[in-house]
Formats: structure tokens, sequence, C-alpha cells
């Protein structure tokens, strides 16, 4: 039996990093042309390795043009940084380091946890699916538009043949399945951000992520530009390198996945949340997909505050972001759709027609939506999470990341619906650690104790 082990192929990775290329402004028609002249194939499009393994020929000339394409010059790279401090230099509006600002109380954390898990859940079982699937199996479902759990009862046997559940997720998150929270990289990164900062406390590097990943994250638990990065690591390749070599997935949405500890942990201060999330961010990715956790990141420290409302919160997320990248252009257009247009499937169509060149897991598509689902639903917990799973594209991420936010604003567990909350059972399956079957109450209390002591005294980098 063949092992084809995921997003780590150079066979497989050669196409994504083509496609990265013509989008961060590089010229690779004629490496495009070498790799199709010798028969490599184009990139899977929704799984993470071809259905059949290359030959040593094709694996060692994709190895090599990875190489090349890493040389080639981006036009893009003045506008879009990765540096901190050029970051810092290109964005005008970089929030001011305000004074003491009170840790959100623990019932408003735990509605973050609790937001975060439901809408993680609520998009599982149609990961990877196409959008058109996404909304025949809603219908079929008497779901649409999506308000509760998708199920299989009673949708027709031929569209499930068409469009068959996330197969991993299917036993755990179809409704009639669920039986508590179970283990998603979604909830993992959190959990793992939380071991972070009690052992490395605020002043945490990005060195310090990499040690605790080769501690407590079990390779086979991460995917795309974490798994590239971790096998970089183990090669001996050092942070910030480990985001860069041979990695076509350094824009996607992981880093993104990662923020929301570095936003409850630094409440009212958008800044500290954004450099936090971009210590932990380059260790996997650059530019666009660091922005995206840079920005989810101050969106949440906005948030924590207590008294912004979810526009306000979005303003204050883009502040860190470039305004003449690519992401920033994305998060402004969802946002002026999702505020000009009546009918939530009309501003997905139009995402959809509008970043139909990147990939389903791309930090710019998955961003946009997040804004537009949470401005379209005015920060409504429900609305947001159906929303952003609704859209497509990396939906258990973006119901995650809407959960999150939308939650932490409701201010309260008890303000969260039933339906969504009671079939988790305040219990959290994961491989961190010893988190396994942890409560989102546990959760709560770690992360608000953990929050208070950085939030009012200085620690230490041992």
């Amino acid at each position: 039996m063949t092992l084809r082990l995921t997003w780590v192929q150079p066979e497989d990775l050669l196409g994504h990093e083509l496609a990265q290329a013509y989008q961060d402004g590089r010229a690779p028609e004629a490496i495009a042309a070498r790799w199709h002249a010798a028969g490599g194939p184009e990139a899977p499009p929704r799984a993470g390795t071809s259905p059949t393994p290359a030959s040593r020929y094709l694996r060692a000339l994709a190895g090599d043009l990875l190489d090349e394409l890493a040389e080639l010059p981006s036009g893009l790279a003045d506008a879009e940084p990765t540096d901190l401090g050029q970051i810092r230099a290109h964005c005008p509006d970089w929030p001011a380091r305000p004074g003491l600002a009170p840790a959100p109380a623990q019932a408003h954390l735990e509605a973050a946890w609790l937001g975060r898990a439901v809408g993680c859940l609520l998009g599982k079982p149609v990961e990877k699916l196409p959008l058109e699937g996404i909304r025949d199996l809603a219908r079929a479902g008497g779901n649409w538009p999506l308000r509760t759990w998708f199920t299989a009862r009673g949708v027709p046997d031929d569209l499930l043949r068409t469009h068959p559940w996330n197969r991993r997720s299917a036993p755990t998150s179809l409704a009639e399945n669920i039986d508590g929270m179970p283990e998603d990289d979604d909830l993992n990164y959190p959990l793992l951000n939380l071991l972070l900062l009690q052992r490395y406390g605020r002043d945490f590097t990005t060195a310090d992520v990499a040690r605790l990943w080769l501690d407590e994250l079990p390779a086979g638990r991460t995917f795309t530009a974490e798994r590239v990065a971790y096998r970089n690591l183990l090669t001996g390749i050092e942070p910030p390198h480990t985001a860069h070599h041979r990695n076509p997935f350094r824009e996607w949405i992981g880093a993104l996945i990662r923020a929301d500890v570095h936003g409850w942990t630094n409440p009212g201060d958008p800044a500290a949340a954004a450099a936090a999330a971009h210590r932990d961010a380059t260790l996997t990715h650059t530019a666009n997909g660091v922005y995206a956790a840079m920005f989810t990141a101050a969106t949440i420290a906005e948030a924590a505050t207590g008294h912004g409302d979810i526009h306000a919160c979005l303003r204050t997320g883009l502040t860190v972001v470039p305004p003449a990248s690519r992401l920033a252009e994305a998060i402004r257009h969802a946002v002026h759709l999702a505020r000009t247009t009546e009918d939530f499937d009309t501003v997905v169509d139009a995402l959809h027609t509008t970043h139909r060149a990147y990939h389903w897991v791309h930090a710019l598509p998955n961003t946009a939506l997040i804004a537009a689902a949470l401005t379209h639903a005015n920060g409504d917990f429900s609305g947001s999470i159906c929303r952003a799973v609704s859209g497509g594209w990396d939906t258990d991420s973006n119901g995650a990341t809407a959960g999150s936010v939308a939650g932490l604003l409701t201010g309260a567990p008890a303000a969260l619906p039933d339906r969504w909350t009671t079939p988790l059972k305040n219990r959290l399956a994961t491989s961190v650690a010893d988190f396994d079957g942890i409560g989102f109450d546990t959760l709560a209390q770690l992360t608000h104790r953990l929050t208070h002591q950085l939030t009012h005294r200085e620690t230490r980098h041992p």
C-alpha cells in the first residue's frame, strides 16, 4: 500500500506555487511551460494530494522548479511586506497604545469559546463542498436559508452521491450525530496558544511557537502551510524561513485560525494583538496570510472591550492591514457588498465571482466572507455563523472565526441559543496536551485567569 502524504509532495506543491506566483505578481510562465511540457499535473483542486504518485523524475523536477519560483521577484512586494516594521509603516491608522483595559469577563470568554466551537461544527460536514452542493443539501433538509445544523434526514440518496458530506466529519457533525465537540484544528490552535502564553508569556517569539508545536502538536494534525512549516522545522530550517521554503500555502487561512487567543488576551489593545498574531503567523505564513491573522486578532481585541459594535470592530481590524494590499481591498469590497445588498446569497455570489482565481482555503476569499457575514448579520450570533458557513469555501474555519467574534459580542453563554450549545455537552475532544474532554467553562476560566495575569503584570520571557 502506498502512503500518499498530503500537502508535502513536491509534485503537488508545484501547481499551488505556480498559482501563488501569478497572484503575488511574479512571472512564472516559463517555469509553468517546462512543468507542463514534462507532463506535470495541475494542483489538486480539493484534496491535499494527487491520486497517483509521480515518477522520480517529475518529483525531482518539481523540487527544482519550486526553488526557481522562489527566486522570481514579485511586483507586489513593496505593497505587501511581511516584516512588522514595514507593515506598520504602510498603515497610517495603526492603533495607538491604549491605557490599561479591563480583561473581558469570564462569561464573555466562555461565549467566545462556545461560539468558535459551534461555528466550526456547523461548517464541518460541508467542508470542501462546492457552493451549489451546500445550498442543495441544506434545501433538501428544509434548512435554507441556513438556520440550524445540517442533517442527512430527508436528503435524497442521489443528492448525497453527488455531494457527499465531508468523510471525516459527517459521523460527528450532522445534527443526528453530534455528541460533544469533536477534534478540529480550528480548536486545537487556540488550545496551543493558551499553552504558548502560559509557558513563554506575552513576549513569546516565533521560535517559541515552533518549540511548542514540536513538543505538543502531532504532525498528523497539521495541514497546508502548517504541515510544510512543520516539515521544514524537522529538516533544520529555522523561522521565519519555515514560512518561505517550498511553502505555496503561505497566504492561505491557517494563520487566521490561530489568532483568537491573541485578541482575547489583549483586550482594547489591537496593536498588541496584531503584533502577537504576527509573531505566531510568521512561522508559517507571509504577506496576506499574516495580515489575515493580524486583522482577526485586532478585531477580536476591540470586541473584547465589551463596548464595540461589530462594524467598529471590523474597522479597527483593518487599521493593521496595509491598505494597498489585496487583503485590505478584499475586506473593504466585502463589507461594502454586505452593507448595500439585502440578499446575502447575492453577496456570496459576487464574492465567489471576484475571488474565483483563489483556492478555497486561501486567506483572501475566506477573510472577505467572514467580514461580509459579520457585517450583514450586524454581529448577531446565529446570523453570523450561518452566513459564514453558507458562503462556502473553508466552511468550518469561517464559521469558527465568525462564531468567536459574534459569541464574544453576546457577552454570555446564555445569550447563545440552546440549539447550538446543548449538543456540545460542554465537552471538547482534542489531541493537544491534557485538554481532551475539557469543558468550555473551564477553558474560559483558564483564559480569563491568563488574560488577567498578562494584562495586569509584566511577564518575563524565560
